[in-house]
């Protein structure tokens, strides 16, 4: 492929906003759309150097597709680059969440909203479904790993396991079992990050030698993935000593950790998120973390924003400020800095030894492990969503230790069981697209309460 001349810092800007405006779709979605103008259209890089940018990215906790044009962004332009890609890239998503949330917050109950937002939970339904399936057609390639999901699934659905432990059970289970030499955890058997044999070109991008940087290049990398820890973390003590009691020290804290652990993607988090937010910190209800998915679904940007929209509604609850909307977009936006602050120093303190992180076999084992585990936290999401969108009551069933939440058959949500049936039928029947499940569902979802149904 022939190499494009070194782009400027202008008009990289002009391509990344381009991209950002465009991101929909989620990660996967995301992804294609950077390799379709970057690897394409303009040429700025190869097919083996975006895979190989991309395959780094996999190994870090937080949004891949977001730490994937940080990384371009850093490459192209160093520290600034990075800077530019990253926040032109949740930029878009973020006004419009917050956007949304003042919608929802003050009419959010109110006639044709409330109409709207029931049809976006039955198309989110659908599209989580959808990504269990996809998720799993490539991820569990060997048996080894269908168990690992098998056994993730139960450990959340019945254990009611915290994502973390399951995440670091997954991991230390693939690593040990590419140490052992067991066939389901060798590279090349299916397992994720792989591929080396593809990155023909991982070290000719723009001129800038991923193997050999400069002592220079190394510390300017060094020094800003270090400044963007001490900003990451310096909100977060001083909430932690000044308003240890105080609903934005819950937010502070909770996102750090989902920051540090959030491997898999956004849908694997909102597990996690839906487990706590809703059930242990009474942030929201569970058909309001549906209406957040809803919304991220529904705009630009890196999926996972749909934490803000959670930290929002917290803050707007727990907060006792007199105006509880400035307390709202206060926590949502906390939420915002300790989701993607991490991403930042991720990419800065770990791009310059890419190469080595790349060739750690066990590492790749461990990923791939992790990326199975995923598929059973997804398909808990999937199931928890069923439960609270189509029935109005939900019960738990306790044997011993273990408890399982079940439907109370005689509260069935008719109109919205039609609606997922539809949304259900559109994405794996009729294989419509994404934008146009969501859109078709929200406008039923409004003329169901125009009629009085919902």
């Amino acid at each position: 492929m022939t190499r494009r001349p070194y782009p400027t810092v202008t008009e990289a800007a002009m391509v990344w906003a381009r991209i950002a405006a465009l991101s929909f779709g989620g990660p996967a979605g995301q992804i294609a759309i950077m390799h379709r103008i970057l690897v394409e259209e303009k040429r700025w890089l190869g097919d083996g150097r975006f895979l190989h940018a991309l395959n780094f990215c996999m190994l870090l906790p937080g949004p891949e597709a977001q730490q994937l044009a940080t990384y371009i962004g850093w490459l192209m332009h160093g520290v600034r680059g990075a800077l530019l890609a990253g926040l032109l890239f949740i930029l878009p998503g973020l006004l419009a969440i917050m956007a949304l949330s003042w919608v929802y917050a003050v009419w959010g109950d109110v006639g044709i909203v409330g109409g709207l937002f029931f049809g976006l939970k039955a198309a989110v339904l659908a599209i989580v479904l959808q990504a269990v399936v996809r998720v799993g057609q490539r991820a569990l390639k060997t048996r080894a790993l269908q168990m690992i999901a098998a056994g993730s699934f139960l450990a959340i659905f019945v254990c009611s396991a915290p994502f973390p432990l399951i995440v670091a059970t997954a991991a230390l289970i693939g690593w040990a079992g590419a140490r052992a030499g067991i066939a389901g955890f060798q590279p090349g058997s299916g397992l994720g990050p792989g591929h080396a044999a593809q990155v023909e070109d991982a070290q000719t991008l723009l001129g800038a030698d991923a193997g050999h940087l400069t002592g220079a290049q190394r510390a300017a990398a060094l020094r800003a993935g270090t400044f963007a820890l001490l900003l990451w973390l310096a909100p977060v003590v001083a909430l932690m000593l000044l308003a240890p009691d105080s609903v934005f020290t819950d937010i502070a804290t909770f996102f750090s950790r989902l920051a540090v652990l959030t491997f898999g993607g956004a849908y694997a988090v909102l597990a996690w998120v839906a487990q706590e937010a809703v059930g242990s910190y009474g942030w929201l209800q569970p058909g309001e973390m549906l209406d957040g998915l809803g919304m991220a679904e529904t705009t630009p940007g890196p999926l996972i924003m749909v934490l803000q929209f959670v930290g929002f509604m917290g803050a707007l609850r727990e907060a006792g400020w007199a105006m509880p909307l400035l307390a709202g977009t206060a926590g949502g936006l906390l939420a915002t800095w300790v989701t993607f602050a991490p991403c930042f120093a991720w990419i800065f303190l770990g791009a310059p030894f890419m190469e080595g992180l790349r060739a750690n076999r066990g590492l790749a084992a461990a990923l791939a492990s992790v990326t199975a585990a995923v598929v059973g936290v997804i398909l808990n999401l999937g199931l928890w969503f069923a439960l609270h969108v189509i029935w109005r009551e939900v019960t738990d069933m306790a044997v011993g230790p273990v408890v399982i939440d079940l439907p109370v058959l005689a509260s069935v949500n008719l109109p919205a069981a039609a609606l997922s049936t539809f949304a259900l039928l559109a994405v794996f029947r009729l294989r419509w697209g994404m934008a146009a499940v969501l859109g078709a569902s929200a406008g039923l979802g409004m003329a169901l309460h125009l009629a009085g149904l919902v």
